[in-house]
């Protein structure tokens, strides 16, 4: 295992096999992949990193765009040799994956949106504007509570109350204009008439009863990218990657890995 810095954005990569790039959603870090990475880094080299701003990359207070994280991803894949890459992303990584598919579709193969929008009702963004709002007025303190109403199952935070306090303890930690930045790129870009534009497989998930990225979202992903599925995950709310990563590692496992349309015919 290594860890390497280009002075912008801490990455890792492990394991063999087809590429895999994983993206992170807000507040997050590289490690917030563990346990999805576990059940498949016997199958794919996956790539990692901390978003700018997360982590143990540098640190932001500036007008960051979902242009300049996805520039951060080719970035780490041109310095990584990785000319075609399967790629998974989660929340805010999961609207940086419809950028990178949308204008650069070469450069994946196979991609997953979980967990994620590409297009708010006006009722959603100002909600989203509102917590945005509360955390530059009040600090992180003023979210903490809903977050976790919002991201975790009410049985999942009663059986594992040291995790809850842990995600709360990372929250209090973050460095907060970096937060923002992310938190307003996440609330305010639109891609919703660019998922056209996108050639490639897909998958997109959500948790059923996720109000982030809710049910009604992920079908207007679906709807709008041509070679596309929808799969609604079960007794879930947003933070599937700590409540489900075997889980999501299966469904990521069996779709990456799935013989297409073309394989079949040219094999048959």
């Amino acid at each position: 295992m290594s860890t390497t810095k280009d002075g912008i954005v801490n990455y890792e990569r492990r394991g063999s096999g087809a590429p895999l790039v994983l993206i992170h959603g807000v507040g997050a870090n590289l490690s917030s992949w563990d346990g999805v990475c576990a059940a498949l880094e016997d199958q794919f080299d996956v790539l990692r990193l901390d978003l700018r701003g997360h982590g143990a990359s540098a640190r932001v207070d500036g007008s960051l765009t979902v242009d300049d994280f996805a520039g951060d991803v080719l970035k780490i894949m041109d310095e990584e040799g990785i000319v075609q890459a399967h790629v998974v992303g989660f929340s805010l990584g999961g609207l940086i994956v419809q950028r990178l598919a949308s204008r650069w579709p070469e450069r994946f193969d196979r991609i997953v949106i979980l967990s994620a929008v590409a297009g708010r009702t006006s009722e959603e963004r100002a909600r989203v504007l509102a917590r945005l709002g509360a955390i530059r007025k009040d600090g992180i303190d003023a979210i903490v509570g809903p977050a976790m109403d919002r991201w975790f199952t009410k049985e999942f935070a009663e059986q594992h109350p040291e995790l809850i306090e842990n995600r709360i303890a990372e929250l209090k930690a973050v460095h907060i204009p970096s937060y923002l930045e992310a938190y307003r790129v996440f609330g305010e870009t639109e891609l919703i008439d660019d998922l056209h534009l996108i050639p490639n497989d897909t998958l997109v998930m959500t948790g059923e009863f996720d109000p982030n990225s809710n049910v009604r979202m992920a079908k207007a992903i679906r709807e709008r990218i041509p070679n596309s599925e929808l799969r609604i995950l079960s007794d879930l709310k947003h933070s599937v990657l700590v409540e489900a990563p075997e889980l999501i590692a299966g469904h990521v496992k069996e779709f990456l890995s799935r013989q297409s349309g073309k394989d079949v015919a040219a094999h048959g």
